[in-house]
């Protein structure tokens, strides 16, 4: 299976690029699975159920969310009628929604999502670790198993925390990468039980900013330390950032990942598997 997870969109930049390239990339990179973090997709914060059919009619199968789940009211309900909009596993129970979800691919095969969120320097959500093993423990892996891949986005600030949950479920789950801190790393791998792991995919947004936000006001919170004018997304030219990831159905296990960069000011990346 080819899986391709696209990082944060953030704002009209992130969201008009997904929208313009996915149908394109999806098809050059033969993608089985497309996965996109949406929870910046809205100014900056949130996701709105417009943009959400946007990114599904473009081509995406599943999106989640992360610690900006709840800064559009309105995608509640319509994630009550829409399973493929995910927010994360960890919070606490009643809270709307879901944290999982299983998509059908193409030749018959299953594949689970997951989101869950990390706890250092966030929101003191319950643990990502345990909420995550109990979501795997409903399912099997494999040629003969429930699903045949397991996708995990972690959403979370300390990289120490991403790579331990790697570690952690290597060898439970196809691919593990990491939102949140909207900067690509270059530590995409196999690990050696055969997870494919990034520690953060980087976002779909202007990189002539601070994390997709406006350079200026950015910069003076730094400098005033005081409240000032609202963080407004950067307008630039937005580069894709995500990564594509090819599974063996046999066992769900991970035989190559590669970083994805399309358009924009970060150097064009596409993986030639």
């Amino acid at each position: 299976m080819r899986i391709l997870f696209l990082g944060d969109v953030v704002g009209r930049a992130g969201r008009d690029a997904v929208v313009s390239h996915l149908p394109m990339l999806r098809q050059e990179l033969r993608a089985d699975l497309v996965v996109i973090n949406a929870e910046n997709a809205s100014h900056g914060f949130g996701l709105a159920p417009d943009m959400a059919r946007a990114f599904f009619e473009a081509g995406a199968d599943v999106l989640t969310l992360g610690n900006h789940a709840w800064d559009r009211r309105e995608i509640i309900p319509y994630m009550e009628g829409e399973p493929r909009v995910i927010r994360p596993v960890n919070f606490p129970p009643g809270t709307p929604g879901r944290g999982a979800v299983v998509v059908d691919v193409r030749g018959g095969r299953r594949a689970l999502v997951v989101n869950v969120m990390g706890r250092l320097f966030m929101d003191p959500l319950d643990d990502p670790f345990r909420a995550t093993q109990a979501e795997l423990a409903k399912h099997s892996l494999g040629a003969f198993g429930a699903v045949q891949a397991v996708v995990i986005d972690i959403h979370a600030e300390a990289t120490s925390e991403k790579l331990a949950f790697g570690h952690s479920f290597d060898g439970r789950a196809s691919l593990i990468v990491g939102t949140h801190t909207h900067v690509p790393t270059a530590d995409h791998q196999v690990l050696a039980e055969g997870t494919g792991y990034m520690t953060d995919a980087g976002m779909c947004g202007d990189y002539d900013s601070v994390i997709g936000m406006s350079k200026g006001v950015s910069a003076l919170r730094f400098w005033r330390k005081m409240p000032g004018e609202r963080l407004a997304p950067a307008e630039g030219e937005a580069t894709l950032c995500g990564v594509l990831c090819e599974t063996d159905d046999a066992d769900g296990k991970a035989l190559r990942i590669a970083p994805v960069r399309l358009g924009g000011r970060l150097s064009q990346l596409l993986p030639d598997f």
